[in-house]
C-alpha cells in the first residue's frame, strides 16, 4: 500500500493551506481567444529575462509545478496555465474537420498567451508529460523559442513499461473508493518512492482529476515529438525520472538527446513519472542551470 494510505483531516488541511498560500502568490489572468477562456497565473516579476512557460500533464492543473513555483519565480516571470479543459479554463470546442483533436487547445492557450506577453515575445517553453508533447506542437506554432525543456514527455512513441493496471476512479461506489483509486493511480504512474505520496501530493492530483475534461492519453500515444522538436531547434533540456513508467527513461533520453546538436538528456535518480514534484530540489537546480 502507498506511504499515504489514511485519511488524515490535519495532513488534508495543512496540504491545501500550502496549495492555497501558493496561489496567493500569484496574479491571475483570466484570458479569453475566440470565447475560450484560460486562467493564467503570474509569478515573480523579473523583466529583465525571457518569460518561463510551463504547462501541465495530463489530469493536471498549473498544480503539477507547485513544488517549483517559489525557486523558480525567484530569478523568473513564470506563467502557468491550466491549459483549456483542465481545473479552472473553460473546455476547448470539439476540432473541427481536418483538425487534430489538440489543435483547438492549442488555439486558445496561443491566443491567450499572445495577448498577455505579445505575439514577438521571446519566451523559455517547458512541459510535463500530455504538456510535453503540447509545448513541443505549442513552440513549433509560436516561434520566439529561446530554450525549451521537457519533463517525461508524452508523444515520444515508445513503448511505456507500465506493469500495474489504474483504476478507474470514476466509477467507485463512495468517496472512501475513490480516494483508494487516486492513490492506487498515484502509485502506479506518477510517483515512484512511496514516501512521496503524502498529503500534498494526493490533495494536488485529486483537485487535477476532478477538474480534467480534456481526453489526453490519446494525443500522448500518437508520437509527433521527435518532429516537432527538430522544427524548433535552439537549447532543449529532455529530463525524466529513472523510473518514470511512461518510458524506458535512459535509452530514451540517450536517442531524444542524440537527435539534435543542442539538446541536453538528463535522467534525475530515484524519480517516478512526476519528478518535479518527486525531486524538486534537484530539477529546479538542473532548470535554472540549464536556463541560465
Amino acid at each position: 500500500m502507498p506511504y499515504f494510505s489514511t485519511f488524515d483531516p490535519r495532513a488534508e488541511a495543512d496540504a491545501l493551506g500550502l496549495i492555497a498560500r501558493i496561489d496567493a502568490l500569484a496574479t491571475h489572468h483570466d484570458a479569453e481567444h475566440e470565447g475560450v477562456r484560460v486562467r493564467w497565473r503570474r509569478f515573480g516579476s523579473d523583466a529583465t529575462r525571457a518569460p518561463l512557460v510551463l504547462l501541465h500533464g495530463g489530469h493536471g492543473s498549473w498544480m503539477h509545478w507547485l513544488r517549483n513555483v517559489e525557486a523558480l519565480s525567484a530569478s523568473r516571470t513564470l506563467w502557468l496555465p491550466d491549459m483549456p479543459g483542465f481545473n479552472e479554463s473553460d473546455a476547448p470546442p470539439k476540432p473541427q474537420p481536418g483538425q487534430a483533436a489538440v489543435d483547438p487547445l492549442l488555439d486558445a492557450l496561443s491566443g491567450t498567451l499572445d495577448g498577455l506577453i505579445g505575439a514577438q515575445a521571446e519566451i523559455d517553453l517547458g512541459g510535463f508529460s500530455f504538456g510535453g508533447l503540447v509545448a513541443a506542437k505549442f513552440g513549433q506554432r509560436r516561434g520566439h523559442i529561446r530554450r525549451m525543456v521537457l519533463v517525461g514527455s508524452g508523444g515520444h512513441g515508445t513503448l511505456r513499461r507500465m506493469t500495474v493496471e489504474m483504476i478507474n476512479w470514476r466509477a467507485a461506489e463512495d468517496r472512501d473508493q475513490e480516494r483508494a483509486a487516486l492513490l492506487h493511480n498515484l502509485a502506479a504512474l506518477m510517483l515512484h518512492d512511496r514516501a512521496a505520496i503524502d498529503a500534498l501530493a494526493f490533495a494536488i492530483h485529486d483537485i487535477c482529476c476532478h477538474g480534467t475534461r480534456f481526453r489526453s492519453k490519446e494525443v500522448s500515444l500518437a508520437g509527433g515529438l521527435q518532429a516537432a522538436l527538430d522544427a524548433i531547434g535552439g537549447p532543449q533540456l529532455l529530463l525524466w525520472g529513472e523510473h518514470d513508467v511512461t518510458a524506458d527513461s535512459r535509452p530514451l533520453v540517450a536517442q531524444l538527446a542524440a537527435g539534435g546538436p543542442r539538446r541536453e538528456g538528463l535522467v534525475i535518480d530515484g524519480a517516478g513519472h512526476w519528478a518535479q514534484f518527486e525531486r524538486a530540489g534537484e530539477f529546479n537546480a538542473a532548470l535554472l542551470r540549464f536556463l541560465d
